[in-house]
């Protein structure tokens, strides 16, 4: 049977193309010439912990075989990934059929002042070299500096910034993630006078203050959507008021993905596409225990992503 006819068939297609309303939008653009292609779907490695890091060749075969098509790293150290040295574990990654789109890693220091400055850029360099030969598009800073003063987030954005020159410089590019910490506030003795309400949060919000500090040109920003959530937050909030911004995003939920109820995924990724989004990748926390293993909770969230009309 002619392809076309099979789609018609099918209800998909009249004498015009897709039939109005047959197919939702979203839906519509993952389709190639009438077909569903297959969704690109990335995960973040630390969702599966000692899992993955007993049998390193068959776990990355395993997470091909569930279905997701990219890795974001998370455990490079010393210039190594575990017991593997960058070049060993790119060629795992290669045999598995995975690509390293990404990776997390965290500078030698959360104190950032300006006179580690050099140090840390230092890190960047080397660190870029190594990740150049991983292949990555995006390498990203996990954790939050310590921060307490605006001085100390101006000393922070100039890091980001200038880690974001340094891997630009090679091609790749530079991002933050946050976790709930990020939306506490800076208050200032002034704030404090002004405060009339004690119920009204006053003061500067840490995760704003990083973005209007940065080069939109340098740093990038990977919301984990669960934790701005977990810090009160409205990721649709962010993505209006900082619209480009967030090209990458962290999927996680209290568990497996679309279990808790608590988190509107579809409208998530509906603003997102909207805004730019580029990647994304599965993060999975909150496994109890004998509930079970990391790897069928990953493959759990898989195929929510995999069967949701609402991600492309």
């Amino acid at each position: 049977m002619e392809k076309r006819e099979f789609l018609k068939r099918l209800g998909l297609l009249t004498a015009g193309g897709v039939v109005a309303g047959s197919v939702n939008p979203v839906a519509a653009s993952s389709m190639v010439d009438g077909f569903a292609k297959k969704k690109e779907i990335g995960l973040q490695i630390y969702s599966l912990g000692r899992e993955l890091v007993a049998d390193v060749p068959n776990g990355l075969k395993k997470i091909k075989d569930i279905g997701y098509s990219a890795i974001e790293l998370a455990g490079y150290g010393n210039r190594k990934m575990g017991e593997y040295s960058v070049e060993e574990y790119r060629k795992l990654a290669d045999d598995a059929g995975l690509k390293i789109t990404s990776s997390h890693v965290n500078p030698p220091t959360r104190e950032i002042t300006k006179d580690k400055l050099g140090e840390i850029a230092d890190f960047w360099k080397q660190t870029v070299e190594d990740h150049v030969k991983f292949g990555v598009k995006t390498l990203v800073q996990p954790m939050m500096p310590s921060v307490k003063t605006h001085d100390d987030v101006a000393v922070v954005c100039e890091s980001f910034n200038q880690a974001g020159e340094i891997a630009k410089s090679a091609g790749i590019k530079f991002g933050y993630h946050n976790h709930h910490m990020e939306f506490e506030r800076i208050v200032t003795e002034e704030d404090k006078k002004k405060q009339t309400n004690p119920w009204m949060p006053v003061g500067d919000v840490i995760y704003d203050l990083f973005l209007n500090g940065t080069d939109p040109g340098l740093v990038f920003f990977e919301m984990d959507v669960y934790w701005t959530v977990m810090g009160s937050n409205d990721p649709l909030e962010y993505f209006e008021k900082y619209a480009g911004r967030f090209p990458v995003l962290h999927i996680k939920d209290r568990s497996v993905l679309g279990q808790s109820g608590m988190m509107n995924f579809q409208n998530i990724f509906t603003k997102a596409y909207e805004n730019g989004l580029n990647e994304f990748y599965v993060e999975l926390e909150g496994i109890r225990k004998g509930d079970k293993t990391q790897f069928e909770g990953v493959a759990e969230c898989y195929d929510y992503l995999a069967k949701a009309p609402f991600v492309k």
